[in-house]
């Protein structure tokens, strides 16, 4: 088989679905087996355990906890060794290298995903250790519907999981303050949540597309003595910057903390 996963949790199941899209030569495990078989019947692969997908699958992604990674590679690690497929990691905080001292010397894709991947708009770094160019090339292809995916510097992953892998939630966090402002102004609940987003979705495509800069188009909203301005005082005063800035530095330090 081409593709194993093992581990069908929120993150690892939005992606047997997004990599599903692309073949169907995909078995999948996970220690809640009625999970597992309810998934795969449902897209139409095959349910095994982790000693099956070990032995038999080429590409195997690791969607556990980092916690849990080493008790659950120490139960296939002599399997992998006599195959060397590449091991595709998106535990949080562990290195290829780390990955390899607890499976063995084989190819290594690291990848960080975040949770917009169930609907195809996720955003997926990634590097790789002892990998060809033609199997990740393949691999990036065969992920396209899982959303935009980034090769990145293995130094830098810690942090551009801090942004992007974390990030929905900060997302989150604002549009939901945002639409209770508007609740509080007079708008139904559900209307001012779908004014939020998709203010925010407009937003994002505006800067990923645009040339100017987060502050330029902030400037551009705003005009002297309008409205807009008067709301962005209200962030500037009350330190809003700093507080995202420390936002992302506290879920660096745990990423950090997590490779331990």
């Amino acid at each position: 088989m081409k593709y194993g996963f093992i581990g069908c949790g929120n993150m690892g199941s939005a992606l047997i679905r997004a990599v599903a899209k692309s073949t169907k030569d995909i078995m999948i495990a996970d220690f809640d087996n009625g999970k597992a078989a309810a998934l795969a019947n449902e897209l139409g692969l095959s349910a095994v355990d982790n000693q099956t997908i070990a032995r038999k699958c080429d590409r195997i992604f690791l969607g556990v906890k980092p916690q849990v990674m080493a008790e659950m590679l120490a139960d296939i690690k002599n399997i992998l060794n006599e195959k060397k497929p590449t091991l595709v990691s998106m535990a949080a905080g562990l290195s290829t290298e780390k990955i390899k001292e607890l499976a063995g010397n084989m190819p290594i894709i690291r990848i960080m995903p975040n949770t917009p991947v169930s609907v195809g708009e996720g955003v997926i770094l990634y590097c790789s250790n002892g990998v060809s160019c033609d199997i990740v090339n393949d691999f990036v292809n065969d992920m396209q519907y899982s959303g935009k995916l980034y090769p990145i510097d293995e130094s830098l992953m810690d942090a551009g999981c801090s942004v992007s892998g974390c990030g929905p939630a900060f997302m989150y966090t604002f549009a939901s303050a945002v639409a209770k402002g508007g609740a509080e102004c007079g708008l139904s609940e559900p209307q001012a949540i779908e004014f939020a987003a998709a203010t925010m979705m407009g937003a994002a495509e505006m800067l990923l597309t645009s040339d100017l800069s987060p502050q330029e188009l902030t400037d551009a909203v705003c005009s002297k003595g309008g409205s807009t301005i008067e709301g962005v005082n209200v962030l500037r005063n009350s330190d809003f910057e700093k507080i995202v800035i420390d936002c992302i530095k506290a879920a660096y330090k745990r990423n950090k903390e997590l490779g331990k």
